[in-house]
């Protein structure tokens, strides 16, 4: 099967799959990490096949939505790729990436890296930031029942793993546990340069937000 024949019919498959996930996990979540991975991949050497499947597929069954359940994604990601066939080669490298892009799992010591993996991350961390961030977090927060904030509840700056996951706190206390730390830790030198805009328009967003509290 040719590669765009590959990526037309994934594209299909997980627009159904995703057709009613929370607003911030779904298809068009994974519409624009998609976009920022081809875009990053434009000046960097890497697997361009790898890299649109593992963006395509990298939120089909999102731990967070699946009782926590680390497993479920690349499973399912690595159920349908041998459905259509793709070599097996691809469809581990698919599934670790998968396994391994997520914010959690760098509170653990890096079990696999490589190019194609550097670049979904950093897409998919793009995608949390800026004003498409801002309006992620609080569609999740809200999906949660979460409060928007709370002066009494400080940020952890200080989380372990476990404490990320199961953390309840106010959205607010979300930027400074992770959206604000996420600039300083993208891979690619073009995701670092759009991580930036993005990064300034959240801290002025900040501003305004604690200016309106008064």
């Amino acid at each position: 099967m040719e590669h765009n024949t590959i990526i037309h019919q994934t594209k299909a498959f997980v627009q159904d799959t995703l057709l009613h996930a929370e607003g911030g996990h779904d298809w068009w979540h994974i519409y624009r990490v998609w976009n920022n991975a081809k875009l990053i991949t434009e000046t960097e050497s890497a697997d361009l096949l790898t890299v649109e499947l593992a963006a395509l597929l990298h939120d089909i069954a999102d731990s967070k939505f699946h009782n926590g359940d680390e497993e479920i994604g690349p499973i399912t990601a690595g159920n349908y790729l041998q459905s259509i066939d793709i070599d097996e080669e691809t469809i581990l490298h698919v599934q670790n990436i998968i396994r391994y892009m997520s914010f959690k799992s760098s509170f653990d010591k890096p079990a696999f890296y490589s190019k194609e993996l550097a670049i979904v991350q950093d897409a998919d961390r793009l995608d949390a930031i800026g004003a498409i961030g801002i309006a992620r977090a609080f569609n999740y927060g809200g999906f949660k029942g979460r409060e928007i904030y709370n002066p009494e509840i400080a940020p952890d700056l200080n989380m372990s793993k476990e404490a990320y996951k199961n953390s309840s706190a106010p959205t607010i206390n979300h930027f400074y546990e992770k959206l604000l730390l996420l600039k300083d830790k993208m891979n690619t030198d073009t995701a670092k340069q759009l991580a930036q805009q993005r990064h300034n328009f959240m801290e002025s967003y900040l501003e305004q937000f604690y200016t309106e509290c008064k």
